[in-house]
């Protein structure tokens, strides 16, 4: 018998919708990461894109245990001598939400031209509203 390897061609892709409020940032991530990985499929092939769409709400209405709101530091730098901007995750968390859960799935995705594809299928929103209720998405729990 022959092990079945996925190609482009044959990929089925769902939309799901998970729903953050409440929830810890870390179990929200992994489990988008895994469903835009396509780990959750029968079919997973580690080189193909074969992942599926993700919708994130109410990313503004996630938790950070412990002192993570003041301690956690969130980086970027211009490229320009002193252009290092730092911010904690309580402001982030206030002013970017999206970015925040954004940086959390990214970083759990391959850091190739892969995962870029990857990540182009992920969609998150600070409130409950969202604009792909067209795609018919299903709601996945978080257990």
């Amino acid at each position: 018998m022959k092990s079945f390897m996925q190609t482009k061609e044959n990929i089925e892709r769902k939309w799901y919708v998970i729903d953050a409020s409440g929830q810890t940032l870390g179990r929200v991530a992994t489990k988008a990461a895994s469903v835009l990985r396509g780990k959750h499929k029968v079919t997973f092939t580690p080189h193909v894109d074969c992942g599926d769409y993700v919708i994130i709400t109410n990313a503004s209405k996630v938790v950070l245990t412990g002192r993570k709101l003041d301690d956690k530091m969130y980086y970027n730098h211009s490229g320009y001598p002193g252009g290092l901007r730092e911010r904690n995750a309580k402001t982030m968390i206030e002013n970017y939400p999206e970015e925040m859960v954004e940086r959390a799935i990214k970083g759990m995705l391959p850091h190739n031209r892969l995962g870029r594809q990857m990540a182009k299928k992920l969609f998150v929103y600070a409130g409950s509203e969202h604009k792909h209720e067209a795609q018919k998405p299903e709601v996945m729990e978080l257990n």
